[in-house]
C-alpha cells in the first residue's frame, strides 16, 4: 500500500510514519508533504497513492485549499490536533480522522475502515466534497425578524433559545423578548453553531451562554434555567441527557 503524508510538523510526520509501518508492514511511505503549495505541485505531477494522511492546518493554509486547487482521487484520512464540532463531519461521511496525538489503536481502526470502504472514484469525490462543505460552512450570525411593520436584526449572541410553541417557532433574546420565525427547529439546528447551541428536546434549542442553572429533574432527566426566562424551566429529553453532559463538559 502506497501512502502519502501531508504534515508540516516533522516529529508528527515521523511518528505517524513509524506507526503506519508497525500497523501495516507492507506500507510504503511515498512522500511527506509539508504545505498546501508543495502538496498541489506533487499531486499534479505524480500518480495518486492508495491512501493519504492529511493534517488540516498546514504552514501556509488549511488542507482543504489543496482540493480547491487540484483533483484528489485517493482516499483521505484527516488528522487534527483540535477536536472541534466539524469533526463530526468525518463520521457522517465515512472519511475517517485521527485526533493527535495519534495512537496505534486509532490508526489500526482507521486503516481497517479504509480497507472495508472500497470507495469508487465518484463516491470518494462526493464524500470529500461534503466534508469540505461542512468544515467551511458558515453559521448564521444574525436573524432578521419582523416587529409589526418594521424589521429588526438580532445577533445570534443575543439569542437565548429557539423553541416551538403551538406549531410556531420563536426565538427568545437574553433580555427575555420573544419573536416568531419562519424556520423550523430542524433548520435552525443546521444554521447555528453546535458549539454554542444544543437541541435539548424536540421543542427547544438552547444557547450554552444563557444556561444559568442545571437541576436534576429525575433519575434520568435534567431541568435548565435560562437567564431572564419565566416558567418551570426547560426539560432535557431523556435520550439527550448523556450527550448534553458531554457538550457541557468540553
Amino acid at each position: 500500500m502506497k501512502v502519502v503524508i501531508v504534515e508540516d510538523e516533522q516529529l508528527a510526520a515521523e511518528k505517524l510514519a513509524g506507526l503506519l509501518v508497525q500497523t501495516e508492514p507492507g506500507i510504503q511511505i511515498v512522500k511527506v508533504l509539508e504545505s498546501v503549495e508543495e502538496s498541489v505541485n506533487w499531486f499534479a505531477t505524480h500518480n495518486a497513492p492508495d491512501l493519504v494522511f492529511m493534517d488540516i492546518q498546514l504552514e501556509d493554509g488549511i488542507s482543504f485549499e489543496i482540493f480547491e486547487a487540484i483533483k484528489i482521487t485517493a482516499p483521505v484520512i484527516f488528522t487534527t490536533a483540535f477536536d472541534q464540532y466539524a469533526i463530526r463531519a468525518f463520521k457522517v461521511n465515512s472519511i475517517d480522522y485521527l485526533l493527535k496525538p495519534i495512537s496505534k489503536e486509532d490508526l489500526n481502526t482507521a486503516i481497517s475502515k479504509f480497507k472495508s470502504l472500497h470507495l469508487d472514484e465518484y463516491l470518494l469525490e462526493e464524500k470529500v466534497s461534503r466534508v469540505i462543505e461542512q468544515f467551511t460552512r458558515r453559521f448564521k450570525s444574525r436573524f432578521l425578524i419582523r416587529v409589526g411593520t418594521r424589521f429588526q436584526s438580532v445577533p445570534v449572541s443575543k439569542i437565548c433559545s429557539f423553541f416551538v410553541e403551538e406549531r410556531c417557532t420563536f426565538l427568545q433574546t437574553r433580555e427575555g423578548k420573544r419573536y416568531d420565525l419562519d424556520y423550523s427547529l430542524d433548520q435552525l439546528q443546521t444554521m447555528t453553531d453546535p458549539e454554542q447551541f444544543f437541541r435539548v428536546s424536540r421543542n427547544f434549542l438552547v444557547n450554552i451562554n444563557c444556561i444559568e442553572e442545571i437541576i436534576s429533574y429525575s433519575a434520568t432527566r435534567l431541568k435548565l434555567k435560562l437567564e431572564n426566562s419565566s416558567g418551570e424551566g426547560i426539560i432535557v429529553s431523556r435520550d439527550k441527557v448523556s450527550e448534553f453532559k458531554r457538550w457541557m463538559d468540553r
